[in-house]
């Protein structure tokens, strides 16, 4: 979606739709500087760096996620920060696990 996107998406419209090729994640919004997706991280969670900032709001499940060296549990309602280039993933999460990922400006995305 991009400009003249929805002013809301919920959870079930965005398990609606499709994955491009490739992607673990449904793209709900993109403008400039801005890219908002939809992930339910599996296990293993195979995440790599990513050349953005990004921001995970957690919307349900439980686990651990490691970030740069270091664990921190989460729960519904958290957000969780990875600053561009760093290592992440979710580990020993729930299956009902799903979260809102915000990318800052920059390339690429998840």
């Amino acid at each position: 979606m991009s400009r003249g996107a929805p002013t809301v998406t919920s959870v079930a419209e965005a398990d609606a739709l499709p994955h491009p090729p490739g992607r673990l994640s449904a793209r709900i919004l993109d403008t400039p500087g801005l890219e908002v997706r939809w992930y339910r991280p599996p296990d293993p969670d195979p995440q790599g760096p990513h050349d953005r900032d990004e921001v995970y709001v957690v919307v349900t499940g439980r686990g651990r996620f490691e970030r740069a060296g270091t664990t921190v549990a989460f729960g519904p309602g958290d957000l969780l920060f990875v600053a561009a280039g760093e290592p992440h993933r979710f580990v020993g999460h729930s299956e009902d696990t799903a979260v809102w990922v915000v990318f800052g400006p920059g390339s690429g995305g998840a």
